[in-house]
């Protein structure tokens, strides 16, 4: 990928970006994580964009992965892209702190471990609701977002 394709990777305060995790903007449950992980990543690694954003299909398409398929975060770290279980053992891993015993898990085999997720991932929002929309986030949550990485609700 050439310098003048290459997807955004800073904050909009300029200073380059860490990983990256590709939220869904209309669930509940992702919104919660995504407060969660803005809360205690207090080296303010992450940055997020939501996967039906500009930004998110951009990082998605690079990545090789279906843009219309939003069934998964997805993290996204040096041109890296982890998805399902071990997209949120590598979040929990970057917390640090008591959240990087959780990456233990890591040796759970794969298989089991994603069944684990697509049950919760299916089931996300019956359990925990959905937004018609991208919910707009808080500005210390905002922050943390890419250029265009929120839907806009005027689409």
């Amino acid at each position: 990928m050439t310098a003048a394709n290459k997807p955004e990777w800073k904050h909009d305060s300029g200073e380059p970006a860490g990983p990256v995790l590709l939220i869904d903007g209309v669930c509940h449950l992702c919104h919660g994580v995504t407060r969660y992980v803005v809360k205690h990543d207090h080296r303010r690694r992450f940055s997020f964009a939501a996967l039906q954003s500009d930004a998110g299909k951009r990082l998605l398409r690079a990545g090789g992965l279906d843009e219309t398929k939003w069934d998964s975060f997805v993290y996204v770290d040096n041109g890296r892209y982890y998805r399902e279980s071990s997209a949120a053992l590598r979040v929990c891993k970057g917390l640090g702190g008591w959240r990087m015993l959780l990456y233990g898990l890591i040796v759970i085999p794969k298989p089991i471990r994603d069944a684990v997720y697509r049950w919760i991932a299916a089931n996300r929002y019956k359990w925990f609701g959905r937004s018609e929309a991208c919910l707009i986030p808080g500005p210390d949550v905002m922050s943390r977002f890419l250029e265009n990485g929120l839907v806009d609700s005027t689409e």
